[in-house]
């Protein structure tokens, strides 16, 4: 059985090799930085469950130096999901996220609507199939299902947008496919929390490094004694022009005569030292304003 998945670990990376490639301008700097969500299911809309999914993926994200434009949650339907594919297709979103709707049940539509978003009808994919039986197995060995025969809904998890590849998911049974579709390149993960992460953090890593180049990001932050976020206004928005390549956001708790507020700088590019720099700049530039203001500050734990 090991030699056999090592076998197909090494089929996998030759068959990702195609999708492994951004596209990038003459100047070797990567053209994939528009990054956009859709989060798929009722249970959320609903507020059964909690997304933690996207809050999680968008802090991941802007490690990398990436920053994602547009989140949306959308429910279980076929054509809303289809639509707000087209519709990010449509505006150029060069990294799409998905994110649930992977699963074997009939109400796991999320690859339904990537193929028809794409045109790429659903096929069989043979080396889907593979792993999901691989993890059914495992799953059958530890006493975790019943059974490791291939259900027609467990096969359900392998049938994947024609073109589409996927990446193994280290803790669940459902591969995480991925799309190409003119310059966009979709990339579909489970619901599961844990297994989300897992892809992101293990198997899309070096897939994800290339598509956001060499970039990283900077962030910093100060605490002002100060109880009013309206008394800040005009000294932020100072701040914010004569440095606007960095972002700076205050972060008030509640109203009251203890209450302190938080201000983040952060910025984002190719160069961690020039990220340094202008950060200081700006925050230099702060502390001298607050000074003039009869504000102190001191950072943030």
């Amino acid at each position: 059985m090991e030699s056999g998945k090592k076998r197909y670990l090494h089929q996998r990376g030759k068959n990702l090799s195609h999708v492994n490639r951004a596209a990038p301008h003459q100047d070797g700097i990567d053209t994939l930085k528009t990054i956009e969500i859709i989060t798929v299911g009722n249970e959320l809309l609903l507020g059964d469950v909690l997304d933690t999914n996207t809050n999680w993926l968008c802090k991941h994200i802007s490690l990398y130096g990436g920053k994602v434009r547009r989140a949306v949650i959308v429910p279980d339907e076929l054509s809303a999901i289809t639509r707000e594919l087209q519709d990010a297709l449509r505006r150029g979103a060069e990294i799409i996220f998905t994110i649930g709707g992977l699963g074997p049940t009939p109400d796991d539509r999320t690859l339904q609507g990537v193929a028809a978003a794409t045109g790429s009808p659903l096929k069989l994919h043979p080396q889907a199939l593979a792993f999901v039986q691989q993890k059914y197995e495992e799953l059958a060995t530890r006493g975790w299902v019943a059974k490791a025969s291939l259900t027609k809904w467990r096969e359900k998890m392998a049938m994947l947008p024609q073109g589409a590849d996927f990446l193994p998911n280290p803790c669940g049974a459902a591969p995480a496919p991925i799309m190409r579709s003119g310059k966009s390149i979709i990339i579909s993960l489970p619901g599961v929390p844990a297994e989300l992460k897992s892809i992101v953090e293990e198997s899309l890593q070096p897939l994800l490094r290339e598509l956001l180049g060499r970039s990283a990001r900077i962030e910093t932050s100060i605490t002002v004694n100060c109880n009013d976020e309206s008394a800040l206004a005009p000294l932020l928005k100072e701040v914010v022009e004569h440095n606007p390549e960095v972002y700076i956001k205050s972060h008030p708790l509640r109203f009251g005569s203890d209450v302190k507020i938080r201000i983040t700088l952060s910025s984002s590019g190719e160069s961690p030292s020039v990220l340094h720099k202008k950060i200081a700049q700006a925050l230099n530039h702060l502390k001298e304003l607050l000074s003039v203001a009869g504000l102190s500050a001191e950072s943030a734990e």
